[in-house]
């Protein structure tokens, strides 16, 4: 990886095109993965204009404010920081989440999460009827909100233990237009929930709190702690959750993502409250990722 004290010499001018701006960032960017699209991408920011623009005036001047732009961008991804950190959004199911400093980065694996709740959908019915939905540790919101996105039947609770996270949720929900069906309560797991759900989804931290410290640097040092912790096992939040499981969700769904491993150890918890059925869903990486288990108390 390279690293910002090698690199942040390098400095941008008001009179650079935008395509030597890319080039340029790019072999800046050079150990990245993708450092081209990231290079695209970075400019574009500075410059205060979408891919589109960019690509159809490639000879355009960069402009002073956004060379400087540019440079303190350049620094920050030098130093690792995400990409989505930087531009302040991450895409989800195809729609753009806000994030804050208090919010985990939503994964792609995460999809997996809403795939699995559409074919319940189906199954349930829930495409025909109203039903109620609970999104336990909501983040950005990115799991409930692409719900309700999806489902004009839908209502639904994101609960948080950061109220700024909700406070970010909150804006996603009324930028993408379903803030009318959405409430958010500040909560740590199902405490102090009232009323019952058809399905509850949650992303609780799971990493094994003795492992933190050997995460990349990109989720070590930008995700909050709170949502990558899940205690000495990883296990702590599900186990939280699925105490409270015949309160809040009676006759349901409850879906969970887990980490690698997981998967066995979510379900054994789902078992011993002896939920009806277990699914399991795999990523794309052919990694189980979302355990559920369907309800009847």
């Amino acid at each position: 990886m390279p690293e910002a004290s090698m690199r942040s010499g390098h400095k941008f001018a008001a009179e650079d095109s935008l395509v030597d701006a890319v080039v340029r960032s790019a072999a800046m960017l050079a150990g990245f993965d993708e450092p081209r699209r990231e290079a695209r991408r970075l400019v574009a920011a500075a410059a205060e204009m979408d891919a589109a623009q960019l690509i159809a005036a490639p000879d355009s001047k960069l402009g002073a404010p956004a060379a400087l732009r540019l440079d303190e961008i350049l620094v920050r991804r030098l130093a690792h920081e995400p990409l989505s950190r930087i531009l302040g959004s991450r895409e989800f199911f195809g729609r753009e989440f806000a994030l804050s400093s208090e919010t985990l980065d939503p994964r792609p694996d995460t999809e997996v999460l809403i795939e699995a709740a559409k074919e319940l959908a189906h199954e349930e019915g829930w495409y025909d009827r109203p039903f109620h939905l609970i999104d336990v540790g909501t983040g950005t919101g990115i799991l409930a909100i692409t719900m309700l996105a999806e489902f004009s039947n839908a209502t639904a609770l994101a609960t948080d233990i950061s109220a700024q996270a909700l406070a970010t949720a909150q804006s996603n929900a009324e930028r993408l237009g379903v803030a009318d069906r959405i409430r958010f309560l500040e909560a740590r797991s199902l405490k102090g929930v009232e009323g019952s759900f058809d399905l509850l989804m949650s992303n609780p931290p799971y990493i094994v709190s003795a492992d933190i410290g050997t995460l990349d640097a990109e989720v070590r040092l930008y995700d909050p702690l709170a949502a990558l912790d899940g205690g000495p096992d990883g296990l702590q939040v599900y186990r939280e959750i699925v105490a409270d499981l015949s309160h809040s969700v009676p006759q349901g769904w409850a879906l969970f993502e887990v980490g690698a491993d997981q998967a066995s150890d979510v379900a054994g918890l789902l078992k011993g409250q002896e939920v009806r059925e277990l699914r399991m869903w795999k990523d794309l990486g052919n990694h189980t990722r979302c355990v559920a288990g369907r309800t009847q108390f």
